[in-house]
């Protein structure tokens, strides 16, 4: 093999192995995503041009995310949001559209509270992403259902929907379940008011 011949299968062989890592790199980076991101991650590459354009709004996301200062809440504050959450599921069986947009209200304020922008929904969708990727549909679906009610569109069995789709993001931000399992109750029009209140 002359000397020419060596040269060229060593810079092949770098190539390859150059090209080796930087696809390994790029895999480990994706699964990475992925893991943190969860269905967010499908949802945002559904939404964007390419894999690439859906990976980099997620990177973008993790380091706009990285530059907020996040304060976790104090037992007294936890407490009170949990003491808040079930008196709002209490209410619901009496006035479930006003208690949707009270939920609306209490999520927000709790977002708001640990360091999060409560602005812009999408922009506090894109910041509540790297935490609390696997809530979001749930909360996309709630804040839709609270917005359609505003209009008179919302049935109560999509009220009560909303108010359960709250409580997991409002969970995952308490880091606990903020009362028992039971979803809220519904109110059914042959029911006498004693019944659903035990």
């Amino acid at each position: 093999m002359s000397p020419t011949q060596i040269i060229v299968v060593v810079l092949v062989v770098l190539v390859l192995v150059a090209a080796l890592a930087a696809a390994v790199r790029t895999l480990g980076r994706r699964r990475g995503l992925r893991s943190r991101f969860g269905p967010e991650y499908d949802r945002v590459v559904a939404e964007q041009d390419s894999r690439s354009a859906a990976e980099r709004e997620l990177r973008d996301r993790e380091r706009r995310h990285a530059e907020l200062t996040l304060t976790p809440l104090s037992p007294e504050s936890r407490a009170r949001y949990a003491a808040a959450w079930e008196e709002l599921q209490v209410r619901f069986v009496d006035s479930p559209g006003e208690t949707v947009g009270d939920a609306d209200e209490l999520v927000t304020r709790l977002i708001e509270e640990q360091g999060y922008p409560t602005g812009d929904f999408s922009d506090q969708i894109a910041h509540l992403s790297v935490d609390h990727a696997r809530t979001l549909t749930n909360y996309r679906d709630a804040h839709e259902i609270h917005l359609r009610n505003s209009r008179g569109e919302a049935s109560t069995e999509e009220l009560r929907q909303a108010v359960v789709h709250y409580r997991a993001l409002f969970a995952d931000l308490l880091g606990e379940e903020p009362v028992g399992h039971r979803p809220p109750e519904q109110r059914h029009p042959d029911t006498p008011h004693d019944a659903t209140s035990r």
